[in-house]
């Protein structure tokens, strides 16, 4: 099972200047993938709350400073040559999907191929208030931006009529760095998500869970993709390991363990809730990635 980190990003961990140089030692000390997730605003007062939070602390307060997700993976891309790069997950409905097809197919480029995408719906509706999209459409709006993504990526020569996009037909001379552009990977935890997991995607972004619960979640994509004429067995699963503060690197290896023994593909660590900067995150990522391959 390969093993990812993601990039410094937020709260204390977002330090642009730290980008470059984490992601460079993290390809030089063996990581798979560098990983970021994408974050909108964090409200005075949010409608709804962070799992495992409560209204008088509603989300992690590092939630509240973000970097732009593609723009880090871009700077990490820039210093890095073999690591893969990836998102966990871009909120698709969000953007344009023309627009975003066109950052995504530029950064999958600028990285040589090694961009991978990992797309979801977010949970928090004020952050779907501050951009203008619908949250009671989020699952409509995913599905219609990945017909604009896949025709894209598919052809040259495009045009789409939805029932949120209209794109004259139009000529598309940036292409990706494989035919159908890069993997798509689908997040969420809910059976719908993972029905649309087994029909439309190239894999699964979740979390690391209970192994009854993850099983359970990974039958429903599986059974999806059956009854939609796929491959079960080409799905990939790319599963996020959220740290918890004082976690030992013993532990956390013990989580990851467990994620390898349930046949994920990989498994990525998010300390920016553990430690307090990037260095710190690294080190302790480090001796993860070392007792791993030692135990």
């Amino acid at each position: 099972m390969d093993i990812g980190i993601a990039l410094p990003q937020y709260g204390g961990h977002a330090r642009p200047e730290r980008i470059a140089p984490f992601a460079r030692e993290a390809e030089e000390a063996g990581f798979g993938w560098l990983w970021v997730g994408d974050r909108s605003l964090t409200p005075v007062a949010p409608r709804d709350i962070y799992p495992g939070y409560t209204p008088e602390n509603p989300y992690p307060p590092g939630f509240r400073t973000f970097l732009d997700p593609l723009t880090t993976l871009t700077v990490a891309a820039a210093a890095t040559s073999r690591i893969r790069l990836a998102t966990s997950t871009l909120n698709a409905p969000w953007y344009p999907p023309l627009l975003l097809a066109r950052t995504l197919t530029t950064l999958d480029r600028v990285s040589a191929g090694r961009l991978v995408v990992g797309l979801g719906l977010g949970w928090m509706r004020d952050e779907y208030t501050a951009v203008g999209a619908d949250f009671g459409r989020r699952g409509a709006l995913l599905d219609e931006a990945l017909d604009v993504l896949r025709g894209i990526w598919s052809a040259e020569v495009f045009g789409h009529e939805g029932a949120h996009w209209s794109i004259p037909g139009a000529h598309f001379g940036l292409r990706p760095s494989r035919p159908g552009g890069p993997p798509v990977l689908l997040g969420g935890l809910s059976p719908a998500a993972m029905r649309r997991v087994g029909r439309r995607a190239d894999g699964w972004a979740g979390v690391a869970l209970p192994r009854g619960a993850g099983a359970a979640l990974w039958d429903i994509a599986r059974k999806a993709a059956e009854e939609a004429g796929r491959d079960p067995d080409g799905l990939a699963r790319h599963i996020r390991h959220n740290v918890a503060a004082g976690a030992s690197a013993a532990e956390i290896a013990a989580v990851l363990d467990g994620v390898r023994a349930s046949g994920a593909d990989s498994c990525f660590l998010d300390l920016q809730q553990s430690v307090a900067g990037p260095e710190e995150a690294l080190e302790l990522g480090i001796e993860v990635l070392e007792r791993l391959r030692h135990g």
